[in-house]
């Protein structure tokens, strides 16, 4: 079997791509170039020409993705896990350190942030395992065991770097994917009560900048020019913006230096600042509109391995927008987390353009049927 098998299968696949959900896709990504002008003003161009080339490469990625044979994508989904955990391991011994973090790897100016492509490696091993297993296996406690030690891996080696809020997104994709693949409540109440219990433990292993935003986030005036700092001006930015905003590069918190880093994880308060809630509203509307999108996708799908991996992405972009939303107003402890599409990153981009592609790709292959490995 060839991936490609012929022209005419080629052309058959490019009608069948979801045109709504890829035009949407690109609305957000100017959205992302507008708000990225409106944050960073004449520091635009220094970083716009990346984000563009950012788009225009791993947009058309991932729609070649889409045309791929579903059955190559679950047939190497394993052996993918296997290299993300091993190129985590080597961010351990030679990743590059910013700010603290170790969480690059590359050569010179091309680095990637593994943790990254972790998310899209463990939706893809999910969705294999869950196809495999039968449903009566789901109900039994032993066979949830082996998945969860699966994304331990992982989560333990982006957590290590440190990268907090990626971990808690992959744990948050797990989470949705066990509960849309059948598996009995009570691995979600036993791991509930688990994690109450090892509170104490995982507090203690937690880094002081990472109690410290804790704290901030129950009391912010606690250390209001320290780590209480950015999420306060982030408050008053989306406070200050009122219904329709100040007006398209008019935000003071951002020109004026108030709000670190806007371009990143705040980026959602610049614009709220400037496009005010109508603009916060336009955006996750639009958001809105993938997330259902994918989710009637993978409804759709005949087979388990496609509806998974599409429930799997669906989850990972509603998760990335409502733990940075919430991070932004104050709602959430700052973790880190950036915004699908909209906050300025290479990898970030990658990540969800190929996520997308991948529904795509459950949409194209609907009606393909996929032979389960039992074991």
């Amino acid at each position: 079997m060839q991936i490609y098998q012929n022209r005419s299968l080629v052309k058959d696949k490019l009608k069948m791509l979801p045109f709504t959900l890829i035009s949407t896709i690109c609305i957000v990504c100017i959205f992302g170039l507008i708000t990225l002008y409106s944050a960073t003003g004449c520091k635009f161009f220094l970083r716009a020409h990346k984000q563009i080339l950012y788009y225009i490469t791993f947009l058309p990625i991932g729609i070649l993705l889409a045309l791929v044979d579903v059955r190559y994508i679950y047939k190497y989904s394993y052996i993918l896990y296997f290299i993300v955990c091993v190129v985590l391991v080597m961010v351990e011994i030679a990743g590059y350190k910013v700010m603290g973090a170790r969480r690059w790897i590359g050569i010179s100016a091309l680095r990637i942030q593994p943790s990254e492509v972790a998310k899209i490696s463990v939706i893809l091993m999910l969705a294999r395992y869950f196809h495999d297993i039968s449903v009566y296996k789901l109900k039994k406690i032993q066979y949830s065991i082996v998945p969860l030690l699966l994304i331990a891996i992982p989560i333990t080696l982006v957590i290590k770097q440190p990268d907090l809020g990626t971990g808690i997104i992959i744990l948050l994709i797990t989470a949705s994917m066990f509960f849309a693949a059948g598996i009995t409540l009570w691995i979600f109440i036993i791991t509930f009560i688990a994690g109450i219990i090892l509170l104490p433990i995982i507090w203690n292993l937690l880094h002081n900048y990472q109690k410290k935003r804790i704290k901030v986030f129950l009391n912010p005036e606690l250390d209001p020019l320290g780590s209480g700092y950015n999420i306060i001006q982030s408050k008053v930015a989306i406070g200050s913006g009122g219904l329709s905003g100040k007006g398209f590069a008019q935000g003071t918190q951002s020109h004026l230096n108030f709000l670190p880093e806007p371009q990143t994880d705040f980026i959602f308060a610049c614009l709220g600042e400037e496009f005010g809630f109508i603009g916060g509203f336009l955006l996750l509307t639009l958001y809105f509109i993938i997330i259902c999108y994918s989710l009637v996708i993978a409804i759709n799908v005949r087979n388990t391995f496609s509806k998974l991996v599409a429930i799997g992405i669906a989850s990972m972009l509603f998760w990335h927008v409502f733990i940075n939303i919430a991070m932004v107003t104050g709602l959430l402890p700052v973790v880190g987390i950036p915004l699908p599409l909209i906050s300025y990153g290479g990898t970030i981009i990658a990540s969800t353009l190929l996520g997308i592609g991948l529904v795509m790709n459950s949409y194209v292959n609907k009606d393909v049927d996929i032979v389960k490995s039992h074991y």
